[in-house]
């Protein structure tokens, strides 16, 4: 059996996952919608994940993890609270009892939650978008590019974020409680994908954590990788078809993607 570090990403886990080609075998499921055009007309869709990847929140939320864990009496490092951001909050509680050895009680995980919520927004009253993403989500819209959200995130918590990036209000968003699994599972993914109503082959997911990419090999989508969450090679390694510093470039890349019409 394999092991890994705890809460660091265990790369041979990755590595089935993510080396058994560019996109991974999967049986059609209900959520595959049928292309309306022809392979050669469909256009390319874009499934973007939220934090670290067009705002910048990630660091904002290790903070308030880290100070909510410590005045519960769970004092855990920042590095290791950074390497499960992008995780729903269920799964991170889950991974911080396996770090501290014991349980987490439900009332436990509840007060966390809640802490964690108030100090991220005292410690992130405004939410700044990653160089460059206001810019791109405006391309892809005059452009005509089919793109949504799909985030572990909740409402009204992420509202100030999607506000910030001037998302509109009939723009496809999914978040967490629209589905039963979050990341790494594919639900967010899949969910967006069929909400789109474009083919699974025809979606790159852009994210910037392995659990982004990982779900998106679950998916059966191509996966792009931005270094702006705070991971490097790993990004790579967990199976990203490209990878770039933010969403500025990924904007100047979109050629290499076959996205532009």
């Amino acid at each position: 059996m394999m092991e890994c570090a705890a809460w660091l990403p265990c790369r041979e886990e990755l590595l089935l996952e993510a080396d058994r080609g560019q996109r991974p075998r999967r049986k059609p499921t209900s959520t595959d919608a049928a292309p309306t055009a022809s392979r050669e007309d469909s256009m390319r869709a874009l499934i973007f994940d939220l934090d670290g990847t067009l705002i910048d929140t990630v660091y904002a939320h290790v903070f308030a993890w880290q100070r909510a864990l410590a005045e519960a009496g769970m004092a855990i490092d920042g590095w290791r609270i950074h390497r499960r951001i992008g995780m729903s909050g269920g799964l991170f509680t889950r991974a911080v009892a396996r770090e501290l050895g014991r349980d987490i009680s439900l009332g436990e995980a509840e007060v966390l939650q809640r802490r964690h919520g108030e100090l991220f927004a005292h410690l992130l009253p405004r939410r700044r978008p990653l160089p460059g993403a206001v810019d791109l989500l405006a391309f892809l819209s005059s452009a005509k590019v089919p793109f949504g959200i799909a985030t572990s995130g909740q409402r009204p918590e992420i509202n100030p974020s999607l506000e910030a990036l001037g998302v509109p209000e009939d723009a496809v968003v999914v978040e967490r409680g629209d589905v039963s699994r979050a990341k790494p599972e594919p639900d967010l993914f899949l969910a967006c994908q069929q909400k789109l109503g474009v083919g699974v082959n025809d979606c790159y997911v852009i994210g910037d954590a392995v659990w982004d990419l990982l779900a998106a090999r679950r998916a059966g989508m191509l996966s792009i990788g931005l270094l702006s969450g705070g991971y490097g090679d790993e990004l790579s390694r967990a199976g990203a078809f490209r990878v770039y510093r933010d969403p500025a470039e990924l904007h100047q890349s979109l050629d290499e993607l076959g996205v532009l019409p």
